[in-house]
């Protein structure tokens, strides 16, 4: 089966090249970084997205949320008439629209880090070709696993998932800059450090990392309010850890990101 991958980022690159066949992708249009992250995971250049979708009959989307339904319109433009695997982080009302533009059909989603070691990341598998899919894996870092569920099944669960551990991280961030707002940090730091020991180094930590992740968590946070709203909970949780992720989302590409800095983008103060 020829396999192709739209794009290989941070996360799609390391899934790529885990799987037990070469995967294609196109350089066309791409940054020097990602045509460096291609060649690392040994992936098959097609030069454009054209030749791309010509040339695959399984094509896997891993793109930043709000991205999702401009890269499935592309490829079905294309004429793509393969497998599609949608493995981003959208609802399942976006995945279920995105669904009716291909015959045939997988619904993704990724819970944990890039799969660099085995253990930690798994690949969640919705729909009738999802064990065709989770073949690609079988043996490898990432863990496929096919669900019982119809399409939307493998995207409510990383709704689930990401609903708490992304939405909780705006809140603690949050709630770091209000205390600095009020010249109380040192004070919620030591009170942590006594109550919740281990909370303040991961405040340090996050706001460190959250440079490299903020613009993405935006439109996530946009697509886990919406399937909240869908089922009758409360949209507003993830309304305001959006608005947080806006909020930091100039540190794209930022290595290293201070808790100041973080705090100031937060309180609208901007760079000191």
């Amino acid at each position: 089966m020829q396999v192709g991958i739209l794009h290989p980022g941070a996360m799609g690159a390391v899934i790529a090249g885990e799987a037990r066949i070469p995967v294609m992708w196109a350089s066309e249009g791409r940054s020097p970084q990602t045509v460096e992250r291609a060649g690392r995971y040994r992936l098959v250049d097609r030069g454009s997205v054209e030749g791309l979708v010509a040339g695959s009959e399984l094509l896997i989307s891993v793109c930043p949320p709000h991205a999702a339904v401009d890269v499935a319109t592309q490829v079905e433009q294309l004429g793509f008439d393969g497998i599609y695997v949608d493995a981003n982080a959208v609802a399942p009302a976006t995945v279920r629209e995105i669904a009716t533009r291909f015959e045939r059909f997988v619904d993704g989603g990724i819970i944990g880090p890039p799969p660099i070691e085995a253990g930690f990341a798994r690949l969640y598998l919705a729909g009738g070709d999802a064990a065709t899919v989770a073949a690609l894996w079988e043996g490898s870092n990432l863990d496929a696993r096919v669900l019982d569920g119809d399409i939307g099944a493998a995207s409510a669960l990383k709704v689930a998932y990401a609903g708490w551990t992304k939405g909780s991280t705006a809140l603690l961030l949050a709630m770091r800059a209000y205390a600095e707002a009020n010249d109380l940090g040192e004070e919620i730091v030591a009170e942590w450090e006594t109550s919740i020991p281990g909370l303040a180094e991961r405040v340090e930590g996050t706001a460190g990392r959250i440079g490299l992740k903020a613009w993405r968590f935006e439109g996530e946070m946009a697509e886990i309010a919406a399937a909240m709203g869908a089922v009758g909970l409360p949209e507003g949780f993830h309304d305001a850890a959006r608005d947080v992720y806006q909020r930091l989302s100039d540190l794209e590409g930022a290595e290293l990101a201070s808790v100041d800095g973080v705090n100031q983008r937060l309180l609208g103060e901007g760079d000191r």
